[in-house]
């Protein structure tokens, strides 16, 4: 999400549905997902298909799935029947019971209670509710109906467990939060009677003037909700808004207005708030501490207590610039407001301020005029003693504040203080946004090197300017240049004088006399001593600047405008290399190049695919690349040929397989093939 990149995208075939959520499996990290409300499809993240992935088609129709990071997954049926992810996959047809009667499930959570799983879930009959609590292990339910609210009627659900008791709060249209408490050590005998759940009065959204309609609501701590919702003023037109309230003292503690509208869903995880804002996903960071009245109240004298309520909240996806905002001055509510509609921005987390220490962004400040030795050394110091929760967030405060001052004084640039940050510490784009950017502006080679083998994020603009400025920087200027061989100098041997060595290549399947006659084209003379494919059209430091580039993540629908800017020549350069590549991989029996890093087949061909798609009209019209492209299309033609070839033997060769598995170590025998 801090680069909005795609990691993984499966698709069903055309008429399949997806029926209820897809979640993930965090003891092992699979994905599950139900389509067309029994087929149940588990896959791993480096599967492809999804149509290879395992399925089971079940007896009942799945309500939801719900994933338990120390519980397993557990399914609920429409029906109201409970089964653990394990105990359902034992026998995927087996029956499954029909625990309500013509109700209808309008909310589910799943909730751990020591070692067992809980599932909570409220159903609906004519306009009565009811909740019932199952514990799957133990074979435990139970049920009960929730008492009536006159006029009104539940809109949304959430629930929490302490202490044995499971806690249901209930989101009434009556603009008010009831709490209704449920224990889950319950007699073993079943009751005659359903018991009717009392409840009380937890919080009523009044705010002076106006009226909060809330439409979906979260718990974050014993003393906090959350309340997405409209906010209706008299005269006005509804606004959406975030806001998050205390439910021990009955006050709001800060609120945010969403002009973009919202989808009405909203959902909590980690201290992050995750909502649909326009047509973005947004996420806001927030942090809540002990509560105390006099915070709650705004009447707090002494800062420094240590019992007040502090809840912190980073509005980094809803404001065009940073600035800290209070609602209310009188409350101890400090909201950080980040800016940027883009996640891409985000430069640090909100950090709390110790007593008697300065805010990370504080000390910043105060370097901001430093000079240089003495930033560089308390820059250091800072990296040194950072916390562990917070040290990403720190060292990327540190690379923003070397950045900035780059920005502001052309002169000055640190090249080896952050080149040892990059090596040696956990960073990423969304960390440090502007220093790729610095690195661009001033030709390090190197750095930019380092970060596209490390950053896992980085935008496709910026991979493509990084392309642009390999190929651009002559072989000259990089003889001078600083730059890591490890994944070039295993395949690419190289004289004294830096001269490439040629060596005979024998491609898997390729034969130069074989499509001689596949094109007719003549050749330019200049163009004669890269086309039999021996030698690497770049200097061995180009080639490890272009590997880096290879190995960056990308997502082919955002890079692909890119490409297609790039200057003709300088792709058939870069399609040259990637021939060079492809050619050196089929040297070998495993496609694998030696070195470090060094690209992979797949890589290769995905990139070569990549450029053509971007290029090819133009490379067509282009005498100087023509015999590239007929070298390109005889070689794969070849290796097509080559493994059609072995396709038609394989039934053979597993037959042979076989038989060597049977044949007797002590027996000599001689048998003959016969190959159909």
């Amino acid at each position: 999400i801090s680069d909005q990149k795609p990691l993984g995208c499966w698709s069903l075939k055309h008429g399949q549905i997806l029926t209820c959520p897809v979640v993930c499996n965090f003891e092992t990290h699979e994905y599950i997902a139900v389509h067309d409300d029994k087929v149940l499809r588990i896959w791993k993240n480096e599967d492809i298909n999804l149509d290879k992935a395992f399925k089971a088609t079940l007896s009942a129709d799945v309500y939801r799935i719900h994933s338990l990071p120390d519980g397993g997954p557990v399914v609920l049926f429409r029906g109201g029947g409970v089964r653990t992810l394990d105990v359902l996959l034992e026998a995927p047809q087996q029956e499954i019971e029909n625990v309500i009667s013509d109700e209808v499930i309008r909310w589910s959570g799943a909730f751990m209670e020591g070692q067992q799983p809980v599932l909570i879930f409220t159903t609906e009959k004519d306009g009565d509710f009811f909740v019932y609590v199952q514990k799957p292990k133990l074979s435990s339910l139970h049920k009960y109906k929730l008492g009536q609210q006159e006029s009104s009627k539940p809109l949304c659900f959430t629930a929490h467990i302490t202490n044995q008791t499971a806690t249901l709060l209930c989101l009434y249209s009556n603009d008010s939060v009831y709490q209704v408490l449920i224990p889950l050590q319950q007699d073993t005998e079943e009751e005659e009677e359903e018991e009717i759940l009392s409840k009380s009065l937890l919080l009523n959204f009044s705010v002076p003037g106006t009226v909060l309609k809330g439409t979906s609501l979260v718990v974050l701590d014993k003393d906090h909700v959350a309340v997405l919702g409209s906010l209706a003023v008299p005269g006005k037109e509804p606004r959406e808004c975030l806001s998050i309230w205390n439910t021990k003292f009955q006050t709001l503690q800060t609120s945010k207005e969403l002009p973009l509208g919202t989808s009405g869903q909203l959902w909590c995880y980690e201290e992050k708030f995750f909502l649909v804002h326009g047509k973005v996903l947004t996420v806001i960071m927030y942090k809540c501490e002990t509560s105390s009245l006099a915070a709650a109240v705004g009447k707090l004298k002494d800062s420094q207590n240590p019992d007040c309520v502090s809840s912190f909240v980073n509005w980094n996806t809803l404001e065009n610039e940073e600035l800290v905002v209070s609602f209310q001055s009188q409350e101890r509510v400090a909201l950080k407001a980040e800016s940027r509609m883009n996640l891409r921005s985000r430069r640090s987390t909100v950090a709390k301020v110790q007593p008697e220490t300065l805010s990370v962004g504080q000390l910043l400040l105060n370097l901001k005029d430093a000079s240089t030795y003495v930033l560089e050394t308390e820059l250091r110091q800072l990296m040194s003693k950072a916390p562990t929760p917070d040290l990403q967030a720190t060292i990327g405060c540190v690379v923003s504040a070397l950045t900035d001052r780059c920005k502001r004084n052309p002169k000055y640039y640190p090249q080896n203080f952050l080149l040892e940050i990059v090596e040696t510490r956990d960073l990423s784009y969304s960390l440090c946004p502007d220093l790729m950017a610095v690195a661009l502006e001033k030709k390090d080679m190197h750095l930019l090197q380092i970060c596209l083998e490390r950053f896992p994020d980085i935008p496709e603009e910026i991979t493509y300017a990084c392309l642009k400025a390999f190929l651009s920087i002559s072989e000259a200027h990089l003889q001078n240049i600083d730059v890591n061989l490890d994944s070039v100098i295993c395949y690419i041997d190289v004289e004294f004088d830096n001269k490439e060595v040629k060596t005979e290549i024998v491609e898997n399947g390729f034969s130069a006399k074989m499509d001689q006659d596949m094109c007719d084209t003549k050749i330019p003379k200049e163009t004669q001593s890269w086309s039999d494919g021996e030698s690497c059209p770049v200097g061995l430091q180009k080639a490890a600047l272009l590997n880096a580039v290879l190995h960056s993540a990308y997502t082919e629908t955002f890079l692909l405008p890119h490409l297609k800017n790039l200057p003709a020549q300088q792709a058939i350069l870069f399609l040259r290399y990637l021939y060079y590549l492809y050619v050196k991989c089929s040297e070998k029996v495993n496609t694998t190049l030696p070195g470090i890093r060094s690209p992979t087949i797949n890589q290769i061909m995905d990139w070569m695919c990549l450029l053509l798609d971007a290029h090819f009209t133009v490379m067509v019209m282009l005498p100087e690349a023509k015999e590239l492209l007929s070298n390109l299309h005889k070689f794969v033609r070849a290796q097509v040929r080559f493994y059609s070839e072995l396709n038609k033997i394989e039934g053979s060769l597993r037959e042979l397989q076989r038989l060597n598995h049977l044949r007797e170590s002590q027996t000599y025998s001689i048998e003959v093939l016969e190959i159909i």
